[in-house]
């Protein structure tokens, strides 16, 4: 799976708009809040025309891309550190995703009336972060709470961690979510298993009206800016009646190009998510298939290769990669190799890009 995503935001926002418009998969729409109770789940393919032109070189073989995994999680409202409303639900759902797509209202609809009463971007941002800054704010506390008898004993990796919480403690009461503090690798990799939600990477999605952006998503793309966020808007209700209208993508994409839609929501946020989390793709073409893999820029070859069965990693005696464009371009692993392009990489490779990869293993 490439990653998951929870869509999160006020009550009335067009959480499941935004997630049928992604989705295709139909999750209920109304306007009233608390409309999503149980957390509804789509995973998605992610389109990648490069999977597919390297898939018509291999015509016996199945195709499979990476997926993306939305969740659209119940709507938020002030005092839901402290449960209110669908709250706790809310909060817990959080914790388990990669990355947070906050679903902004930048929207004008009587019929839709918003929860507090007139439409306003900043504030509505502010609302959903003061509760997640709240609630981390509590499990800063309570994990204090339980080191500091430890410290006092003079254990000094706990003395160590106490130092840490308590700057970070300071940091988030001042307003500064997590994932922006200087931090070193060392340091993170004590904060993560807390599951701060201010430590999630976010990517803000300015629901706008069919005609596209206007002064109010334009303010939430300032915000993004300011809070080292992602950004990318979408024409929640037009996309979702595109997708909903047909099942036949040559279809949507004439529909888009009537509205002027250049791509699809889901490509936008896709590229988005990426960019944000600093994933790449890269392929396999071994077995009866024809595949995408998604992982982290920066990852070795052993690592990529657990992505595929974890004895990959285990039993990793060295890689033969050619860049994808090279494959394609030669139009065959055989004339890859007449060419001289295949390389052979050891266990300290970066995965790029567009590799395709085959793992030998002991």
């Amino acid at each position: 799976m490439g990653f998951n995503c929870g869509l999160v935001g006020l009550p009335n926002v067009g959480k499941s708009t935004i997630f049928n418009a992604l989705t295709a998969a139909g999750a209920k729409v109304e306007s009233f809040p608390f409309s999503t109770i149980k957390t509804n789940i789509g995973v998605v393919p992610v389109p990648d025309e490069r999977l597919e032109r390297l898939a018509a070189l291999y015509p016996e073989k199945k195709k499979v891309p990476t997926t993306l995994e939305f969740l659209d999680i119940a709507g938020l409202v002030r005092g839901a550190h402290e449960g209110e409303g669908l709250g706790n639900q809310f909060l817990a759902e959080i914790r388990n995703v990669d990355a947070i797509a906050h679903i902004v209202r930048c929207f004008e609809d009587p019929l839709v009336p918003h929860v507090d009463g007139s439409l306003d971007p900043k504030r509505d941002v502010e609302v959903v972060e003061l509760e997640l800054a709240l609630k981390d704010l509590e499990t800063l506390e309570n994990t204090l709470d339980k080191l500091q008898p430890k410290a006092r004993a003079g254990e000094r990796e706990v003395s160590k961690q106490l130092q840490l919480l308590e700057r970070v403690r300071e940091a988030v009461r001042q307003g500064t979510p997590v994932r922006m503090l200087e931090l070193d690798e060392e340091e993170r990799a004590r904060l993560r298993g807390l599951g701060l939600l201010t430590e999630k990477p976010v990517l803000f999605v300015a629901n706008v009206g069919d005609e596209d952006e206007n002064t109010y998503s334009q303010a939430v793309a300032a915000l993004a800016r300011e809070r080292g966020a992602g950004y990318v808007a979408i024409r929640g209700r037009l996309e979702m009646e595109i997708v909903e209208a047909s099942q036949d993508e040559a279809e949507r994409a004439t529909w888009r190009r009537e509205w002027k839609i250049e791509e699809s929501g889901l490509e936008r946020l896709i590229r988005a998510g990426y960019q944000l989390l600093e994933l790449i793709t890269f392929f396999t073409t071994d077995g009866p298939e024809v595949r995408a893999w998604t992982v982290k820029r920066g990852t070795k070859a052993p690592q990529a290769g657990a992505k595929i069965h974890t004895d990959f990693e285990k039993r990793f005696i060295q890689a033969e990669v050619v860049p994808i464009e090279q494959l394609l371009g030669k139009g065959s692993l055989h004339a890859v190799k007449e060419a001289g392009l295949l390389q052979r990489v050891g266990e300290h490779y970066q995965v790029q890009d567009g590799d395709v990869i085959h793992f030998v293993v002991a």
